[in-house]
């Protein structure tokens, strides 16, 4: 793919670089288990079943308290006006 000015070649490295970087990020998130998993969630106190500890070094969380907390980070889907081609007919 032809990048203007750029070598052939050269926004696929960049892309691949920036995966490589972002996958040893993760890698290095995932040996810090700094602090030992819980056998019991911090929030209900129900049992986090060891497959879990085992799959997530540190999880202080049980699947259900996870899932609520992750629900609630995502942000609400708004509708973008200004990139609409309605918006820019009117």
């Amino acid at each position: 793919m032809a990048g203007g000015w750029t070598r052939d070649g050269a926004v696929s490295e960049q892309i691949e670089a920036s995966i490589d970087d972002e996958l040893n990020r993760m890698k290095a998130l995932r040996r810090s288990g700094d602090r030992p998993s819980r056998e019991t969630c911090a929030e209900c106190d129900e049992p986090i079943p060891e497959k879990r500890r085992v799959a997530i070094p540190g999880v202080q969380l049980c699947i259900d308290c996870q899932s609520e907390r992750d629900g609630a980070r995502r942000p609400a889907a708004g509708f973008n006006r200004r990139g609409s081609k309605d918006s820019q007919l009117k």
